[in-house]
Order: C-alpha cells, then sequence, then structure tokens
C-alpha cells in the first residue's frame, strides 16, 4: 500500500503537469518523516527527496511539542537545499504555510495562518509545519519541511486537553480525504511559494502570508516563549517573519518563535 502511494502522488503530480524531480517515499506507519528525511539528506540526498507517511508514531512540532498523527492522516516532509540568504532562508515557514493554505483550500477547506506555523478552521487546528535545518561549515546544508495535515479525526481517540482545539478535513468537509490527492496539493503549492521565495523575493511571500493570516491584527495575544510569557497588540509581522507586538509602555516587541494565542475578554 506504502508503493502504490507513491505511485498515485506521483501521477497526480504529472497529471497537474507538474512531474515530481525527486524522489518519493512512502509507508503506512513511520517514527518521524522528518527524521528520515535528515538520514536521506546526510546520504547525498538530492534537493525535493519527499517522505509521507499515513501514521507517524513520534512526530513533533516546535518547541519539542508532540504533534499526533494517528493511522489515517497526513505526514510529509520535503527536503530542500537552499542556496537563498539567511534572511530568504528565514521564510521558508511562512511560505511552506501559504502553500499549506492554498492545497487545503484547493481541497474544500478554508483555513487561516496562524503565526508563525499553523493553519486554523475557525479556533481549530487542522495542520502544522515543523522546518529543521540543518547547517554546515559553509552555512546551510539542508531544510527538512515537514507538514502534518488531520485529514481524520476520531474525537474519541483524542486526549482531553485537545477536545475542540483540532479538527480535520474529513470533520470539516463530511467526506473522508484522501491522502495522495493532499499530498499531492500540498507539494504542488510547496514548489510554487518557494520558487516565489527564490525568485520574487521575501516581500510577495510577506504579502501573501498577511492576506490569508487569522485575523487578530489589533488584537492582545500572549506569547509563550518557553517558561516566558510576553503579552501586546498583534501589530504586523516584519520583513524576516517575526511577530511584531505593540507593548503597553509602548514601545515595539520582535518575537521571533513561540506559542501565540488571542487573548479574549471574559464573556467574549
Amino acid at each position: 500500500m506504502a508503493d502504490e502511494l507513491s505511485g498515485r502522488i506521483r501521477a497526480l503530480l504529472a497529471a497537474r503537469g507538474e512531474p515530481w524531480p525527486g524522489s518519493i517515499e512512502s509507508f503506512e506507519v513511520i517514527a518521524s518523516t522528518n527524521d528520515r528525511v535528515k538520514e536521506l539528506a546526510r546520504s547525498g540526498a538530492a534537493e525535493w527527496s519527499v517522505v509521507v507517511a499515513t501514521h507517524q508514531t513520534a512526530g513533533r512540532g516546535r518547541q519539542g511539542s508532540v504533534w499526533r498523527s494517528p493511522p489515517g492522516n497526513l505526514a510529509l516532509t520535503v527536503l530542500l537545499r537552499p542556496t537563498l540568504s539567511p534572511p530568504q532562508a528565514g521564510l521558508i515557514p511562512l511560505a511552506a504555510g501559504v502553500a499549506l493554505r492554498d492545497a487545503l483550500a484547493e481541497v474544500g477547506v478554508e483555513t487561516a495562518l496562524k503565526w508563525p506555523n499553523d493553519l486554523l478552521v475557525a479556533d481549530r487546528k487542522i495542520a502544522g509545519i515543523l522546518a529543521e535545518a540543518a547547517w554546515g561549515s559553509e552555512g546551510m546544508e539542508g531544510v527538512a519541511l515537514g507538514i502534518g495535515v488531520n485529514l481524520q479525526l476520531v474525537r474519541e481517540e483524542l486526549p482531553p486537553e485537545l477536545e475542540g482545539r483540532t479538527t480535520s478535513i474529513a470533520a470539516e468537509t463530511g467526506q473522508a480525504a484522501d491522502p495522495a490527492r493532499v499530498a499531492a496539493a500540498v507539494l504542488a503549492h510547496v514548489s510554487v511559494w518557494y520558487h516565489a521565495l527564490s525568485h520574487k523575493g521575501p516581500l510577495r511571500v510577506i504579502e501573501a502570508w498577511r492576506a490569508r493570516s487569522a485575523p487578530w491584527w489589533g488584537r492582545r495575544v500572549e506569547v509563550r516563549l518557553g517558561s516566558r510569557v510576553v503579552r501586546g497588540v498583534a501589530k504586523d509581522i516584519d520583513e524576516r517573519g517575526a511577530l511584531l507586538l505593540d507593548a503597553q509602555d509602548g514601545g515595539t516587541l520582535t518575537v521571533h518563535s513561540g506559542e501565540v494565542r488571542e487573548l479574549r475578554l471574559e464573556g467574549n
């Protein structure tokens, strides 16, 4: 079944007029698609090598958080070997977010981007991104760009802390999601936006990200940075993709990473 998934993804991409330039490995079960791609990168694999699975047992999000990917969902990682400047390379997760948002719209789900790398339907998470860079003596050697999409989630299988905070394509559309179709759409749009970042520059990606973001601008938010918490009014993102907050003292806070949530007044 795993080889069949690879073949279907490749065929769907070819039917779009976008033959995939790299290898596509697929698994029914894997510990982590990001870890597998990093193994391939160390062995000299070419850019655009892909690993995809429908069940991931040791998936993770940013800052070591767990990304739950039970059977029937989608975990996908692409190997990139950027020749971008450091500021441009730092925008790869935002470019991937734009791509993922457009791919989900293609399969019937409208989402909003939550800084820095989650996709939401209302306040419920449906997908996320984890970009892990490898560095060598000459700079960045590669990026394992990981993408997780909830194709279907069984509410009874969710831990209590995720109840009401996650959703899936099946839950939003009322139809089963085809892993091959979703993966092909994701890969096609990642290619488009990665090339946009490379050839049209950061501004193109930043403008696209803003246009697809959750409507939190001008609202109070809280960002957790490990054990530290900062609060302010969401203002914008800068040219490097950092979140800008208006602080209570009138200054501007520049946040490069963290877990952000909107703060709502009691009773709302």
